[in-house]
């Protein structure tokens, strides 16, 4: 059995849940994909583009299922600093070579990449490599229907 999604339940907005989908950073930022649902059935989706899938959002087929989105653990870099300044100046040369991260206080994620580590590392900031759902800023230009969570 195959089900298309075309529609985003609203905040806020209540309902059973029939299955789940586990989705990576890139598949969220997707509009339009063919996934294998938690449960094994085929799902389509067909949703706006420019719009975040957000974590925790429920979808809705065009049968009436309703699919809770779930993020996959992914191979990420945790680096911190206890220093101001030196977590900073780590922000801006990420940013500055478009690297999505995920932030937090004195604490950024991003994937992991021996090269972006090396660089994080002579920055003077702490790494962990881990298996963590990775929910990078969805970037000033995109249009996002919430503000994503942060750990």
């Amino acid at each position: 059995m195959r089900v298309d999604i075309y529609q985003r339940l609203l905040d806020g907005e209540t309902a059973a849940i029939d299955d789940s989908i586990t989705l990576d950073h890139f598949q969220r930022e997707k509009g339009r994909f063919k996934v294998l649902s938690d449960s094994g059935m085929e799902v389509g989706i067909f949703l706006e583009r420019g719009h975040v899938i957000e974590l925790g959002q429920v979808l809705r087929s065009n049968c009436g299922k309703n699919i809770k989105v779930l993020g996959a653990i992914e191979n990420v870099t945790t680096a911190s600093s206890t220093d101001w300044g030196v977590f900073c100046r780590a922000c801006y040369h990420l940013g500055n070579r478009h690297v999505k991260v995920q932030l937090g206080e004195l604490w950024l994620r991003i994937i992991a990449d021996h090269v972006l580590e090396d660089m994080l590392l002579k920055l003077g900031l702490s790494l962990q490599r881990e298996q963590a759902v990775f929910v990078p800023e969805s970037g000033a230009y995109l249009i996002n229907s919430g503000h994503a969570a942060h750990d």
